[in-house]
């Protein structure tokens, strides 16, 4: 279990936090990295490109000339696509590039880029960002003490931190998000990760594979299937029931009909003998 010294805002160690293996140990898969990348970014463009077709441009549609007996090509609108300042066939049109990926394969390149951080030693956890005041001057200095060598910084904190909100915002290369809305990409975009001791703790056991698994859910899954089979059975017993009684009743009623064609053959045999 990887284990990480705990700093405070002036740079020194306060303590240790003991980290998940399966969320900052975890097997770097570089593929996973490039997918979640390649995600990202199909999912930023905007997509409003657009050309002018034939129904678009400007111009008359009325036919230039007659169609034949001029010598020159027919022609049906000076917007057409051969004309100067005609109409564009087959442009592009506003669409979307972002598509659908799996979250268990989001959740695997989020784990290989903290783990990538944690082994080139480019994850610091910090007590907590207390800051007394929104000043930017005083936060600025904070992170020196920190890591004065960082030239892009990614910080996490979770919770509502107003003085940290403000004082980030204007220093270039600094961004502050919450343990939610953490991605692959701005890992991989910023040189260094900060994390406050809370924000550790979360993603800790949110990415855990032990969790992710839902062994426990699978547990529970399986008592509520035993415990719905017992009705189940009984609903299948009720059913059951009528339909023994039905071939019951059709036996009955075949009865007297097999009893009765025997004495119709005996009536009509007698005045037979008696003709005779």
């Amino acid at each position: 279990m990887p284990v990480v010294d705990v700093k405070n805002l002036e740079g020194k160690t306060v303590g240790q936090l003991d980290l998940a293996d399966d969320v900052f140990a975890a097997e770097v898969n570089p593929h996973l990295l490039h997918e979640a990348v390649r995600h990202f970014l199909a999912g930023e463009r905007a997509g409003t490109h657009k050309t002018k077709d034939k129904s678009e441009v400007s111009g008359s549609g009325k036919k230039l000339w007659r169609q034949k007996g001029t010598g020159r090509a027919r022609i049906g609108s000076i917007r057409s696509p051969l004309w100067r300042h005609g109409g564009t066939v087959h442009g592009p049109v506003p669409r979307k590039y972002g598509y659908a990926l799996p979250k268990k394969m989001i959740l695997g390149a989020l784990r290989s880029a903290l783990t990538t951080k944690l082994s080139q030693q480019k994850l610091i956890v910090v007590d907590g960002w207390q800051i007394e005041s929104h000043k930017t001057k005083a936060f600025r200095a904070a992170l020196s003490k920190l890591d004065g060598e960082a030239q892009s910084i990614l910080l996490v904190d979770a919770g509502e931190n107003i003085n940290l909100e403000r004082a980030s915002r204007n220093l270039e290369g600094v961004t502050l998000v919450e343990p939610s809305r953490l991605g692959p990409y701005d890992l991989l975009r910023h040189d260094r990760l900060m994390l406050s001791r809370e924000a550790a703790t979360r993603l800790s056991g949110a990415l855990s594979a032990t969790k992710s698994n839902g062994s426990p859910e699978r547990e529970n899954d399986q008592a509520g299937s035993h415990a719905s089979a017992a009705p189940a059975a009984a609903s299948q017993a009720r059913r059951a029931k009528p339909a023994a009684k039905k071939p019951a009743k059709a036996s009955a009623k075949a009865a007297p009909k097999a009893a009765k064609k025997p004495a119709a053959k005996k009536a009509a045999a007698k005045p037979r003998a008696k003709k005779e």
